[in-house]
């Protein structure tokens, strides 16, 4: 019976040393996003809430098998049907689990909403009251990424860039066909939909280059719809604005409308001006002239 105990322990400790050995390796557990960080952390919560139960049960199980293997002396009751102490295990254990996952979902799924704005940098670390978001517009098309600053009057096609320690305000939208944005080191997925806006509130505090990609399969060029995020200090990032505006080339929409076609594993690209009302055209579908937009419709109702 001791050897039993041992190995039952043996296992279950066997079992959480991979399970947690496996969370150090994955960016999306270790991420240097502060929400992205806090997601990982639901998710370690949650796996170690389930592993109550799966590793007892897995435990048992294996128990079960040697305790009354053919040759065991085991004590034989034919008539055995019901333990009330038993029952009340079996039942209360997964029933508090269920309650602590939902407490759990509850409270993230409001702190951790992608369209609220960030109340904080990090741990211990409250934004200051002075200071304003980046804003960039997302717009997913086929098979690349447009970021557009319009603040900074630049926008980049295959490359993002922000820095750290200042919340960044996404607002995303799709050219075509539903896609996903999702940086894991920055905050998880979220979808963009054509004439729909959504949007996402993020930050992080390592500087770095960290993938981007597309989460949601959208066609033939859906694996390469790929992009870096340069993480920088202000001053590299304003050096990025910079070289961007005077290296780049201006966006209006005749360029946009040819940058919108299908293409494949597309160079990074710059541009130093852009037209300050694009992404409204690409939102509400009426880049081409002569075009009513899907805003116009609406009042026209």
């Amino acid at each position: 019976m001791s050897r039993a105990k041992t190995l039952i322990r043996r296992l279950a400790a066997a079992a959480a040393l991979l399970a947690l050995t496996g969370c150090s390796r994955s960016i999306v557990l270790n991420a240097p996003g502060d929400v992205a960080a806090q997601q990982g952390n639901l998710i370690i919560v949650a796996t170690v809430l389930m592993l109550l139960i799966i590793v007892p049960v897995i435990a048992l199980t294996l128990f079960f098998a040697w305790r009354y293997r053919a040759k065991a002396n085991a004590t034989y009751k034919p008539d055995w049907d019901h333990s009330t102490q038993l029952e009340l295990l079996i039942w209360a254990a997964p029933l508090l689990i269920i309650i602590a996952l939902g407490a759990v979902t509850w409270i993230t799924t409001h702190t951790l909403d992608p369209y609220r704005p960030l109340s904080r940098l990090g741990a211990n670390k409250p934004v200051p009251a002075e200071t304003r978001p980046l804003v960039v517009e997302v717009v997913s098309l086929d098979w690349k990424w447009l970021f557009i600053y319009p603040e900074q009057g630049i926008a980049t096609v295959n490359e993002l860039a922000a820095p750290i320690d200042r919340p960044i305000e996404f607002h995303l939208t799709s050219s075509n066909v539903m896609n996903a944005f999702y940086v894991p080191a920055l905050a998880g997925m979220i979808y963009t939909m054509p004439g729909m806006e959504t949007k996402l509130h993020a930050t992080i505090d390592k500087p770095g280059q960290y993938e981007g990609f597309s989460s949601n399969y959208s066609g033939a060029g859906f694996s390469h719809m790929r992009f870096t995020f340069h993480a920088t200090d202000a001053a590299a990032f304003d050096k990025w604005v910079a070289d961007a505006k005077q290296n780049g080339d201006a966006l209006d929409r005749g360029t946009y409308e040819q940058l919108a076609k299908p293409s494949e594993r597309e160079p990074v690209r710059h541009y130093g001006k852009v037209d300050g009302d694009l992404y409204g055209a690409i939102l509400n579908r009426c880049v081409e002239p002569n075009q009513m937009c899907m805003a116009d419709m609406h009042h026209g109702n």
